[in-house]
């Protein structure tokens, strides 16, 4: 390569490959060692299907554009490596003019900019969630409580074939009464109180409250890094999330029991950028893994919105909470499903670096 060409293969913002007539990598940007989370040196000469995960029978396709040198366009697709979890991408492959049989594989990574949205779009459903529970909240439990009360006491004087009646006055009272409870945590949650924060006492915590409740019937695997840094967060907030998600996952699994993975480890490339240009490093990475059904396709794009929920009696607040506790963080959540596995991914800032003191 020249000077120039040089330059202009290290500035593609993409992560992108050449790879020779036997699919081994000649050549990798630094994106593609971000992606991969490995240095140039250490995968040229591998082949690519032995560092990429794709979720699509793409290698004929790729065979036939090299044979007939064409270009070759898949979209929304998931691309991963065997230290990454998958990214939804679209994958463009075409021959590199000048040099036969080397073929150009460029990856367009989909997932973090939509999720940086409906991290925004999750928060000011949040706040909307609040200002109605302020509104309302009042004015609906108090005549709750009244009618709740006034069906008691009817219930003293009726026939047993005629309290059913009067229980389900009872007990949808109570429900609607504990659903504005829910949404009014919205309100109540104060601020993170930022610390240094010991992701694996969190984790450890919220396992050993799930196996002595929600949790009893479940198989929890713990998969950690030990060498992960501190976090800068809220224990208690994020304890409240991994408790959430691990309700979510057992409540998924059924009666039955199944398995939840907690998994974490270090990802020093990731970094979020926001439309304006600021943007955050969150290399802290911690998976909650279940074997249950899947979501339902209908609501797995708006899991994160508030009252979308996936079981038939669910209020739809847990994941919305959770969303906004993440983005309060200014960290970011995303899920991937399908039917036998569900993840859940967090990715947290460090604890910042102290600065030396000037002399």
């Amino acid at each position: 390569m020249t000077l120039v060409d040089t330059l202009l293969w290290a500035s593609i913002p993409l992560p992108s490959f050449l790879i020779g007539d036997d699919n081994t990598i000649t050549d990798v940007n630094s994106a593609a060692e971000g992606f991969l989370n490995s240095s140039r040196k250490s995968v040229i000469g591998k082949t690519i299907w032995d560092l990429l995960t794709i979720d699509a029978p793409i290698e004929e396709a790729f065979k036939r554009a090299r044979a007939q040198s064409t270009t070759l366009f898949v979209n929304d697709i998931d691309v991963g490596t065997r230290q990454r979890s998958p990214l939804q991408c679209g994958v463009q492959v075409a021959p590199l003019q000048g040099q036969e049989g080397i073929m150009l594989l460029m990856l367009s990574p989909r997932e973090l900019a939509g999720r940086l949205t409906r991290n925004h779009s999750a928060k000011s459903a949040a706040q909307s969630a609040i200002g109605m529970a302020e509104m309302l909240a009042h004015e609906i439990k108090n005549p709750l409580a009244g009618i709740t009360g006034a069906a008691q006491l009817l219930s003293m004087n009726l026939a047993p074939e005629d309290l059913e009646l009067t229980d389900l006055i009872v007990s949808e009272s109570r429900r609607i009464v504990k659903l504005l409870e829910q949404v009014e945590q919205f309100g109540n949650l104060t601020e993170p109180d930022f610390q240094p924060v010991n992701l694996h006492d969190v984790l450890d915590r919220a396992r050993r409250s799930a196996i002595l409740g929600f949790g009893a019937q479940m198989t929890i695997v713990e998969d950690y890094d030990p060498s992960l840094p501190p976090a800068w967060g809220d224990a208690d907030q994020l304890l409240q999330v991994i408790l959430n998600l691990l309700r979510n996952a057992t409540e998924a699994c059924g009666g039955d029991g199944g398995v939840i993975r907690l998994r974490t480890y270090y990802e020093h490339s990731f970094n979020l950028r926001r439309s304006d240009g600021t943007g955050d490093a969150l290399p802290l990475q911690i998976e909650i893994i279940d074997d249950g059904p899947g979501l339902p396709m209908a609501i797995k794009d708006d899991i994160f919105d508030p009252f979308v929920s996936g079981r038939e009696n669910g209020t739809g607040l847990g994941l919305a909470l959770v969303s906004k506790i993440i983005a309060d963080h200014k960290g970011w959540i995303s899920v991937q499903s399908k039917p036998g596995e569900t993840k859940f991914r967090l990715s947290l800032p460090r604890e910042p670096r102290q600065r030396k003191p000037k002399e």
